[in-house]
C-alpha cells in the first residue's frame, strides 16, 4: 500500500486504523460509538452514563444510544450500581478487550508501514 500524501502522521494512523475497523468481520462502530467504547477502555475505573456523557461532553440520551449499540455488540456491559439504584455502570467484556488487543495490532502495523 503506497504510503499517504498527508505530512500528519496522526491523520495517516488514524485513517489505516479506521480503514482496517471497517474491513473486519465484526461490529461497524460509529464515531461516537467508538468513542464512548475506548472512554470505557482507556480509563480505569466504574463509569456511569453520566460520566461518559461529561467526559465526552456529549447528551447522556447519545451515550445511551451508543451503549445500547455496544452492549447488543457484548463491547461493554451494564452492572448494577451498587451506591445509586437509579444508574448503572459500565464495564468491560472479554470482546471489547479482545477489540482493544486487536486495535494495537492494527495501529503498530499502520504505524510500522505494514
Amino acid at each position: 500500500m503506497p504510503r499517504p500524501s498527508t505530512p500528519d502522521e496522526f491523520v495517516a494512523l488514524l485513517h489505516e486504523t479506521i480503514v482496517a475497523l471497517v474491513r473486519r468481520d465484526g461490529p461497524d462502530l460509529t464515531a461516537r460509538q467508538l468513542a464512548v467504547f475506548l472512554r470505557v477502555y482507556v480509563y480505569a475505573g466504574p463509569l456511569t452514563g453520566r460520566d461518559l456523557a461529561e467526559a465526552l461532553d456529549l447528551q447522556k440520551s447519545a451515550v445511551s444510544r451508543a451503549l445500547d449499540r455496544l452492549v447488543e455488540a457484548d463491547l461493554v456491559s451494564r452492572l448494577p450500581n451498587p451506591q445509586d439504584r437509579r444508574s448503572v455502570l459500565v464495564g468491560r467484556t472479554v470482546k471489547g478487550t479482545a477489540l482493544i488487543r486487536e486495535l494495537r495490532t492494527i495501529m503498530r502495523e499502520a504505524r510500522s508501514g505494514q
